[in-house]
């Protein structure tokens, strides 16, 4: 063979070319294809699928990452039967029950363990016992729910609510006891005991609803919607097991152990599917997304421990915040010492005057207030920029309901009654109940999605704390009715 000169192998070198990553060298009449080696450190590539998800480079070569994991990176689960849904929906029966049951039990308390037949001595405690169990209810309530914000009571989430649960279950235990017991020769002792029992039972509930919220902020939206319609159904499933342990027990003293070991017994249900969530593949993937977010702040050199910025939390959210508080400061207003103080009009309704207060007060407000918070779950409207149109307009029914034929106990009215129509008042009754359930599981659901994702459990839990906020102010604005029908006139 010639050996070719110099020149002629620089000409022949020069006359390569390359073909995308290989390297192409003219040979006689042929083309040797020459592979170079690969130089640069790209992510392994496996199926377009995994690929399209733009996952970081650290993910796609599986640093940090197992199978599960990656699964649910390319197939995001779904809530199967919607058992996380359902499973908030329990909770939020959950955190309304203490409350409930106490006021239910009205008769119980009143009628039977107070009562003068009952302890042979007449004393205020009986007259004055929902006024008492309103402030011992309420007040820790809303302390526990603030500072649970500020201090992190009992640690993380799970704590808390271990901790909360089972004391509202030690709780219901003794009250049980004390209606096992004959208490009649102490009825004062008794009394107080049942005061104290309210305010540590309201400490752990103020705890355990706020931090429930602060669960479901981490989620879709529409689970935390799922909490307040827990809650609304709460009042209803309540006053359907106080209807059946007075049917099926043999006196006062057994539906009232029947009563408290059915709210036992659902706290208890409570308590085991906390627990059951993060085997839910729907919930891991949600807590998951929450971590890359813990993670992603930390590689931009944001110290995750450090106290959430509180005031720019709620000034962000403030516009939702308001909204919570309106709606249940104007529904807590009216419901239910006004609404359940409104007479029959005419003796020609439909409802027997009988059951008139039961089917228009307490069943309409909890049945549509029920179903107002089940429609959130597929209608999302107003947007969050304009609910406080409708949020306002609520205040129409203080006015509203004063006009009817409202008539508490032991005043008299000379405020004329405007609203004569038992049809009307009726209507206004479902309207206000239906907008209760409605406009409020909206306002919670919007609240978390003002902040960053980081915030969301904060931004939960304010919003539970001015739920309980415009729960106890409209309480206390209801007491401002009677006064006005007792003077007011034009």
């Amino acid at each position: 063979m010639q050996k070719m000169s110099r020149k002629e192998e620089q000409s022949l070198l020069a006359g390569q070319r390359t073909n995308g990553g290989a390297t192409i060298v003219p040979n006689g009449n042929s083309e040797v294809e020459r592979t170079p080696f690969i130089t640069h450190n790209e992510p392994v590539r496996l199926t377009p699928a995994w690929e399209e998800s733009n996952l970081p480079n650290d993910e796609l070569n599986f640093k940090g990452m197992t199978m599960e994991r990656a699964t649910m990176e390319i197939n995001p689960p779904r809530d199967r039967c919607y058992l996380v849904f359902l499973t908030l929906v329990l909770h939020g029966i959950g955190t309304l029950m203490p409350w409930n049951m106490f006021i239910t039990a009205k008769s119980y308390f009143v009628s039977y363990k107070m009562s003068e037949e009952y302890t042979g001595i007449q004393s205020d405690y009986a007259s004055n016992f929902l006024a008492y169990l309103g402030f011992a209810a309420q007040i820790p309530n809303l302390l526990f729910n603030w500072i649970n914000i500020f201090i992190r009571v009992g640690g993380n989430l799970t704590s808390r609510i271990v901790w909360s649960l089972f004391i509202e279950v030690i709780i219901f235990v003794l009250t049980v006891a004390l209606a096992m017991i004959d208490s009649s020769a102490w009825p004062g002792a008794f009394f107080w005991i049942t005061m104290v029992s309210v305010v540590i039972l309201n400490m752990a509930g103020g705890v355990y609803q706020n931090t429930i919220y602060g669960i479901a902020a981490k989620l879709p939206i529409k689970y935390t919607g799922a909490v307040v319609l827990g809650s609304n159904i709460s009042g209803t499933f309540t006053a359907i097991i106080s209807i059946l342990s007075e049917n099926f027990a043999s006196s006062v003293r057994t539906a009232a152990i029947y009563y408290f070991i059915a709210a036992m017994f659902i706290l208890l249900i409570c308590f085991d599917t906390y627990f059951a969530l993060p085997l839910n593949k729907f919930y891991r993937y949600h807590e998951m997304i929450k971590e890359k977010e813990v993670e992603k702040s930390k590689s931009s050199g944001v110290d995750v421990n450090a106290r959430p910025p509180y005031f720019r939390i709620f000034r962000q959210c403030f516009p939702q915040l308001f909204n919570v508080f309106f709606v249940f400061f104007v529904t807590l207003a009216v419901f239910p010492a006004v609404h359940s103080d409104i007479k029959m009009v005419g003796d020609d309704f439909i409802i027997p005057n009988k059951y008139f207060v039961s089917v228009t007060c307490f069943l309409t407000f909890n049945l549509c207030a029920m179903l107002g918070s089940l429609i959130t779950s597929w209608i999302n409207w107003p947007s969050p920029k304009y609910l406080w149109f409708p949020v306002i307009l609520r205040a129409a029914f203080l006015p509203l309901f004063l006009f009817c034929n409202y008539k508490p106990l032991g005043i008299e009215r000379i405020l004329p009654v405007y609203i004569t129509n038992d049809w009307a008042y009726w209507a206004i009754a479902i309207v206000m109940s239906f907008s209760s359930g409605y406009l409020s599981s909206l306002a919670m659901m919007y609240t978390s999605k003002y902040v960053e994702p980081r915030y969301a459990v904060t931004a939960g839990m304010f919003a539970a704390a001015m739920l309980i906020t415009g729960i106890f102010s409209g309480i206390l604005f209801s007491m401002v009715f009677p006064i006005l029908v007792e003077r007011i006139t034009w």
